[in-house]
């Protein structure tokens, strides 16, 4: 068995429970990409037992703190087994859960989601990458599902020194699927769509905006950066009159009109504009447009805190503006999917927008991941969706 061993003083996350060994802890050791290596100390003690990845900056990711734990296919089938057991039971108003989520589930890289009797899996680490017949195999036989999709094509993998990887591991089949969620029913491409096909994180956030578009009886809502309209949908199924949406991919709104009509609302109540939603924000705000409830979801701006800064102006602005287009007594659903950006910061962010548009608010929900999307004590990166609700007050 292969060793890393940490310079001085570079053990104490390790012993904290963080999963995680930065290329700038290591002294000496090294291996193959994904085989597993024992993490000692500077002096020699045990620390974790773990999978390498000498190309990226994360040199090894924790399987296990356990030192008589063995790594192989049961230990796996095991780690599996405890992931899908943990969803059990959940009042999960879907078809579409998340059934594995890496780290949180002590299974670094992994991320595994579940559309009714199709999983789709992404291998974004090495350590999985070299068990990943293994791990296929567990899914099908604990699942009891046939057919297993691979999008393992991240920006991550890349970092790793793995290539892009896409396609039927288990089964074939159509990769378009229908999902049912809440009140509503959207249409994805697993193939095709971001992540693994959809974003099943946000699932609870499209939830409180239907609530708060009902009980608010907002009529006119702005979606920007819609994607293929899961908040668009839940708008109008809370009796929005007019939801406007925004986005700057073609297909991914011919994708939104196409789950418009699969709800059965007249596509006259939901009009498209394939357009970059700050330019979009800027010419509503010349115009005199206002809306009772704006949403507003921008992808990953700040993947990592050396980009917090600039990010955090795009941030800023994006909400000034919609701030400023928002009725009084309307609602702004705001968020980022930065791992760069904290709960705290991100709300501070806000804060400014809102001064310098001259708009108090009341911040009247927090919102973030749904909960087959968790994080854990030990692993705080895990919480990377963050998002609030606020009523206008000015």
């Amino acid at each position: 068995m292969k060793s890393i061993r940490l310079k001085p003083g570079k053990e104490k996350s390790l012993l904290r429970g963080h999963p995680w060994v930065f290329d700038g802890a290591v002294g000496k050791g090294s291996a193959d990409p994904g085989e597993t290596v024992r993490v000692e100390s500077a002096d020699g003690q045990f620390l974790a037992w773990g999978a390498c990845s000498p190309s990226s900056r994360i040199r090894v990711r924790v399987w296990s703190f356990e030192p008589d734990q063995r790594i192989d296919a049961d230990f796996l089938r095991e780690r599996l087994r405890q992931s899908i057991a943990l969803r059990t039971g959940w009042q999960i108003a879907s078809d579409g859960v998340r059934l594995v989520h890496a780290e949180s589930d002590g299974l670094p890289g992994l991320i595994v989601d579940r559309y009714g009797d199709t999983l789709v899996a992404q291998f974004g680490a090495t350590g999985v990458e070299r068990f990943k017949p293994v791990i296929a195999d567990a899914l099908l036989s604990l699942t009891g599902c046939e057919r297993l999709y691979e999008r393992s094509d991240t920006s991550a993998r890349q970092l790793e020194g793995l290539a892009p990887a896409t396609g039927w591991l288990r089964g074939s089949g159509p990769t378009e699927l229908v999902l049912t969620e809440h009140h509503w029913r959207l249409g994805l491409d697993i193939a095709l769509g971001h992540k693994t096909g959809f974003y099943l994180d946000q699932r609870d956030s499209r939830l409180a905006c239907h609530q708060w578009v009902r009980q608010l009886g907002a009529r006119s809502v702005l979606n920007c950066f819609s994607y293929t309209g899961g908040f668009t949908v839940a708008a109008l199924h809370a009796g929005a009159q007019e939801v406007v949406s925004i986005d700057s991919s073609g297909p991914a709104l011919a994708r939104l009109q196409a789950n418009v009509a699969l709800n059965g609302f007249d596509a006259t109540r939901a009009p498209v504009l394939d357009a970059d939603v700050n330019r979009s924000l800027r010419d509503c705000l010349a115009q005199g447009r206002r809306f009772d409830a704006i949403v507003l979801d921008p992808p990953k701006l700040a993947p990592t805190v050396a980009h917090a800064e600039r990010a955090a102006r795009a941030y800023k602005d994006l909400n000034r503006l919609g701030l400023q287009l928002l009725n009084p007594g309307g609602v702004l659903f705001t968020f980022s999917c930065s791992g760069g950006i904290g709960v705290e910061l991100f709300q501070k962010i806000v804060a400014s927008a809102g001064t310098d548009a001259g708009v108090d608010g009341a911040i009247v929900q927090r919102l973030g991941g749904a909960p087959d999307h968790p994080m854990t004590l030990r692993f705080p990166e895990g919480e990377y969706l963050k998002g609030l609700a606020i009523v206008r007050k000015s």
